[in-house]
């Protein structure tokens, strides 16, 4: 969902005429962690199913990622659009940490998006951050619930931590892209003396 944050911020920014140039203005305290943080899940992701200590130690590594990424927006929560990407962030951290580090992700909203996808997530090959969301799941509410289909373009379950992080994301870009162009001088009216 963040991706889809960043695509439709910059779609909506150029509609309402603003300018991919204020991404030049980016200024993130730290902000070569962010990527840093994206290339652990990465390499998670990748090794998790080719040795079993990056699986046994994966809800650790997620956890890490989720402080250590928190801790960071902090650093930056003066950006417009950051305190609503923390609120979102916090809410998958803590889903997922009373639930043994791992997001718990609804079987039944899982089934319209694929018989592949539901089972793959009963089977537990999916990528290794999810598990199945059952009856003893605590505060369910906050897990992948959210089943999204055609027409949108890419089908998938989120959660509404995600949707606040989008919509966090979206706001960053809008001030980049719009609210923090600089204004034009506006030249003074110069009246004719008869």
């Amino acid at each position: 969902m963040a991706f889809d944050g960043v695509i439709i911020g910059i779609l909506v920014g150029l509609l309402r005429r603003g300018s991919l140039k204020g991404f030049l203005n980016v200024k993130l305290r730290y902000g070569w962690v962010f990527p840093i943080l994206l290339a652990i899940q990465f390499l998670v992701y990748i090794f998790e199913t080719r040795y079993a200590w990056v699986a046994a130690i994966s809800n650790f590594t997620f956890m890490a990622v989720y402080i250590v990424g928190f801790v960071f927006l902090w650093m930056n929560r003066k950006e417009k659009g950051f305190l609503v990407l923390m609120a979102g962030v916090f809410l998958n951290f803590l889903v997922m940490l009373i639930n043994g580090g791992r997001m718990p992700v609804s079987l039944e909203a899982a089934s319209t998006i694929g018989k592949d996808y539901a089972q793959a997530l009963q089977e537990g090959t999916l990528y290794g951050k999810h598990m199945v969301l059952t009856a003893e799941t605590k505060l369910a509410f906050l897990g992948d619930i959210i089943p999204l289909n055609k027409p949108y373009y890419k089908q998938q379950v989120i959660s509404i931590g995600d949707v606040v992080c989008g919509i966090g994301i979206f706001l960053y870009i809008q001030n980049l892209m719009v609210l923090d162009r600089p204004k034009k001088q506006k030249l003074p009216i110069i009246e004719k003396v008869l």
